[in-house]
């Protein structure tokens, strides 16, 4: 029983301190995913960006079409302007880091290293790769990883066969793809990061700015009532205001230091049978032939006449 009730204390004790100091790798896309089961909602919205509030574009390369266990890349870019450092937890200049998700038809997954080309292999250096949880290897995840080095992100995949499930068909599949530069506007526990803009809670003057804990400032607000109120600024933001400056509730209090943001888009993917693409050759063949024999036909009733003299 004692041993028992320990560990609850332990627990409780972790839990309340991770959400009092969320850790700084929870503002990337992996981390946030992980309170969801389906890292896609209804609406088709990715849940990344209930943390990345701020968008920007993404964009994605797959062949048109794939065949039955089958090697091919799935080329994620995330493009932003070269050398751009962005506010870190503690408040100094980072690089920007990128992540990415793709999410794949049920049978698709990511394909064994194994079976990589040595393309591929070159491509993915330094990338490591990860599902989305245990049993939905369809989902793959990238990040956080240095920007400036993978602006495109390969994704190996291997396509299933139909042959060995018989829950696969051939057919048209859609692929959903995210992908993020930057850290979070929110952390998944609701609190705002120090990537954001802070704004007044309530109408007043401020009386005070002072330092704060970790490089931070506590600016103090007298409203209208006459009651004094604290705004905690982290480091990063940096103030617009001073002391005995007037503002309204919903004003701003600091710039807003986000450089990044969140895209999101779809495509689609065909898996192709072969016999598919063989019935397709011999169609083509046969029109060339039959258009072949139209022509010779034609060039020999104008031989004939003209030998009639028709």
């Amino acid at each position: 029983m004692r041993r028992i009730l320990t560990s609850l204390i332990c627990f409780a004790a972790i839990s309340f301190s991770m959400l009092i100091s969320p850790t700084a790798s929870w503002a990337y896309p992996f981390w946030a995913q992980q309170n969801y089961e389906n890292p896609r909602e209804a609406t088709g919205k990715i849940v990344c960006a209930n943390c990345h509030l701020a968008k920007m574009p993404t964009q994605v390369e797959t062949p048109q079409s794939v065949g039955a266990d089958s090697v091919f890349k799935a080329v994620v870019k995330v493009p932003y302007k070269s050398n751009t450092q962005e506010i870190g937890a503690d408040g100094s200049s980072v690089p920007l880091q990128v992540g990415a998700v793709v999410m794949l038809p049920e049978g698709f997954k990511l394909a064994p290293q194994d079976r990589w080309s040595e393309e591929i292999k070159e491509e993915t250096q330094g990338v490591f790769f990860s599902q989305y949880s245990e049993d939905q290897e369809n989902i793959i995840l990238v990040g956080p990883i240095p920007g400036d080095q993978n602006k495109e992100i390969v994704f190996p995949i291997l396509s299933p066969d139909p042959a060995k499930d018989s829950n696969i068909h051939f057919g048209k599949y859609s692929i959903h793809v995210g992908g993020n530069r930057g850290r979070g506007q929110v952390y998944p526990t609701g609190e705002k990061s120090n990537n954001a803009a802070f704004t007044a809670t309530e109408t007043g003057t401020i009386t005070s700015i002072e330092e704060g804990e970790n490089g931070g400032n506590v600016l103090t607000i007298q409203n209208e009532s006459g009651t004094s109120v604290t705004e905690t600024i982290p480091a990063g933001p940096n103030l617009i205001v001073k002391t005995g400056d007037s503002i309204n509730k919903g004003a701003l209090l600091t710039d807003d230091p986000n450089v990044g943001g969140f895209g999101q888009l779809d495509t689609e993917v065909v898996l192709q049978s072969p016999a598919r693409v063989y019935g397709l050759i011999a169609f083509f063949m046969g029109v060339s032939l039959t258009q072949i024999l139209l022509v010779l036909k034609k060039k020999q009733v104008e031989k004939v006449q003209a030998a009639e003299g028709i």
